[in-house]
């Protein structure tokens, strides 16, 4: 090989030797990882750019487990939906912000990232520095940090695309739990709080002043209260208007640019709400409908319709083309696929010379999972004893003292579950027994 011959490979030998190989395995490992993991592996991806106590994902494509966190138990364990739905609310746009925001019950340096596609926000709290506008190089570590962020979120809405039964199922469990426990707190507190309002406003207090203070505060108390339970089930009941508007929204690029008009059918305004994931579902069996249809020659135009019946959302999407669509298509069994993981029916027409005319069935209602299916979780014995006792509604000191260990012990154990069953609190964990048919 001549000298000519070999400085090409010289050239490329050197540029491959100066590749940032660090970014590019933490990027292959970040468009990799499984919903499980995807906060653990965006913080490791994160942390050589931009340190921090915790990593908090807030994402409503998984209706059941909202935040995805990893780092400083302590922050981690006390955030809740509320903080970060207000610190989301406060955002206008992609663009990073660094401030102060109430995270994990107290005030907290946050550096707050939003992805428009999905809505998602990302959280670092306690960042190292914020860039400025003489630190070019932090500038440049902000710069990789979002983008890591921008493909974390991406891989998120594709595997809750393409999630198997399982997560959905389980997902639904811990999104009917969530809401249940959150009424029943509700009631509580609004009950307590309308008690002392009564109070105050009695005759019988001589301060007026205080009395009308704390009447107000009181107030605002019920009204927070009340808009957290509405905001909770917000995350995991949408109206079926407000579902069908989203996906409207989602298809109006096909209609800007494809040539090829999608008439919308709107389902009555006074339909059942749809659990997210069937709301989420029936927008992403949509859109692959729709893509696959208008993929196909001689179509000029897509109808989709929605109902409700009570108990199903009923879709029909029908195209215009040559009938060339089949039931066979990858594209349609893989949409298949998705409509079975809910425990739905789909059904294709196809009328040669008239088009395809396809029907899709999702149930509304969460389907009984087989009692003791847990196997899949590989849990120890006393594993899962401690689950069985949780779900009894068990505190530690009385799991403790009817195993015959430690109150730590219990807390290793319940530890583990969360670990194992990929929860975040005892409520998810107790709603994914349920879904398992554990009582």
């Amino acid at each position: 090989m001549s000298a000519a011959t070999d400085q090409p490979l010289n050239d490329f030998t050197t540029s491959v030797s100066d590749l940032p190989w660090p970014l590019l395995q933490a990027l292959a490992e970040l468009a990799d990882a499984p919903l499980t993991q995807i906060a653990d592996r965006l913080r490791d991806a994160t942390l050589p750019y931009l340190g921090s106590s915790a990593l908090v994902i807030f994402t409503e494509d998984c209706t059941g487990r909202p935040q995805k966190k990893a780092g400083e138990e302590d922050i981690i364990s006390r955030v809740s939906i509320a903080e970060l739905d207000a610190l989301r609310a406060a955002l206008s746009d992609e663009t990073p912000w660094f401030g102060e925001a109430e995270i994990g019950g107290k005030p907290r340096p946050v550096l707050a990232v939003t992805y428009a596609p999905s809505h998602a926000l990302l959280v670092l709290t306690d960042p190292q520095a914020a860039p400025g506008q003489k630190d070019p190089a932090q500038t440049d570590r902000l710069d990789v940090v979002t983008y890591l962020w921008r493909i974390a979120a991406r891989r998120i809405q594709e595997k809750v695309a393409d999630a198997p039964p399982s997560y959905l199922l389980e997902s639904r469990a811990a999104s009917a739990e969530r809401v249940r426990v959150t009424a029943e707190l509700t009631d509580l507190h609004s009950t307590t709080l309308e008690t002392l309002l009564a109070a105050l406003r009695s005759s019988s207090l001589d301060d007026a002043a205080a009395r009308s203070t704390v009447t107000d505060l009181t107030a605002k108390a019920l009204v927070g209260l009340r808009i957290l339970s509405d905001r909770t089930t917000d995350l995991v009941e949408e109206p079926v208007a407000n579902a069908f508007e989203r996906l409207r929204e989602d298809l109006r690029p096909l209609t800007r640019f494809s040539g090829i008009e999608v008439e919308f059918i709107e389902p009555p305004l006074n339909g059942r709400a749809l659990p997210g994931e069937v709301a989420h579902a029936a927008r992403a069996i949509v859109r692959g409908l729709a893509l696959a249809m208008m993929e196909q020659p001689e179509v000029s135009r897509v109808r989709t319709q929605w109902d409700c019946d009570g108990e199903n959302l009923l879709i029909n999407v029908r195209d215009d083309g040559r009938g060339a669509l089949t039931a066979d298509a990858p594209s349609i069994s893989r949409l298949d696929r998705r409509v079975q993981a809910l425990n739905g029916r789909l059904r294709i027409d196809v009328m040669p010379g008239w088009g395809a005319d396809v029907f899709v069935t999702l149930p509304l209602d969460l389907p009984v999972r087989p009692a003791g299916d847990v196997a899949g979780w590989n849990l120890a014995a006393r594993e899962l004893e401690v689950l069985q006792h949780l779900v009894a509604g068990h505190r530690n000191r009385t799991i403790a003292l009817s195993l015959g260990i430690s109150e730590n012990t219990v807390k290793f154990h319940v530890r583990n579950l969360f670990r194992k069953l990929d929860v975040g609190s005892r409520t998810e964990a107790i709603a994914l027994a349920h879904s398992h048919g554990l009582r």
